[in-house]
């Protein structure tokens, strides 16, 4: 029963209401076309004039700036520069022509100063160092160079062999007993300054043995030097001394 039902539903027994639907959507589609066809006036005028206008065109360039013809300036030759007649450039059409006044005749002759052939106006016999008068004068020499004077040396180095030249006083040292009893010898070396008046001034030690420097050092100050001269005037000295401390002395 169910089969002949369905079998039934499937089927359609009125196929003229097909064709009445399939009219209907038709004519639907056929009013929506023609709608627009018929009142085009309701299209927006502005999108379709920017559609079928075409763009304005772009403004022509500005015009080139006017070219200004350059002023040329016409310089007349000049025949003297700095009282020395210039060779034109360009023959002239026309030679002018130069004349030179006749000085007149001033009587008397002139002096030593004066202008030759004299100045209209000028005093009879010409001025003494008139002439002179009107010629710049020389700029003054430079002054002459001043002699910086190098700083006189108050000391100066001289070697030991040497200032034991001019030794005046010389005291011999005394050998200690202790240094003796146990047979030390040897030299003791000193580094001095001698003053301007040849007396020891500073007595620094260099080099010896403990035993015999209080000795050499309490006799070589009391040494007394000439005095050294550097140029006419004392000067003070440094210099080395030697003390030789042997057994046999």
């Amino acid at each position: 029963m169910f089969e002949q039902s369905l079998l039934e539903g499937g089927k359609t027994n009125k196929p003229w209401t097909f064709l009445v639907s399939f009219g209907f959507q038709v004519l639907l589609i056929g009013i929506a076309i023609l709608i627009p066809l018929i009142y085009y006036d309701a299209l927006p005028r502005t999108q379709l004039t920017s559609f079928l206008v075409a763009p304005p065109p772009p403004p022509p360039p500005p015009p080139p700036p006017v070219a200004v013809a350059p002023k040329i300036v016409r310089q007349i030759p000049r025949q003297f520069d700095s009282g020395r007649l210039m060779a034109p450039k360009v023959i002239p059409k026309q030679v002018a022509e130069i004349r030179e006044e006749e000085l007149p005749q001033v009587s008397g002759a002139g002096v030593v100063g004066g202008v030759p052939g004299g100045v209209p106006g000028g005093t009879a016999g010409g001025v003494i160092g008139g002439l002179i008068g009107t010629v710049a004068s020389a700029p003054p020499p430079p002054p002459p160079p001043v002699k910086v004077e190098a700083p006189k040396p108050t000391r100066i180095r001289v070697g030991g062999n040497v200032q034991a030249a001019n030794l005046i006083r010389r005291i011999t040292p005394v050998y200690p007993p202790l240094a003796k009893q146990a047979r030390i010898q040897g030299q003791v070396r000193f580094t001095a300054i001698i003053g301007k008046d040849g007396a020891i001034q500073n007595l620094q030690l260099v080099s010896g043995h403990p035993l015999l420097v209080p000795a050499a050092q309490d006799a070589v100050k009391q040494w007394l030097y000439r005095p050294t001269l550097l140029n006419g005037e004392p000067v003070e000295v440094v210099t080395q001394i030697d003390v030789n401390f042997t057994l046999q002395q």
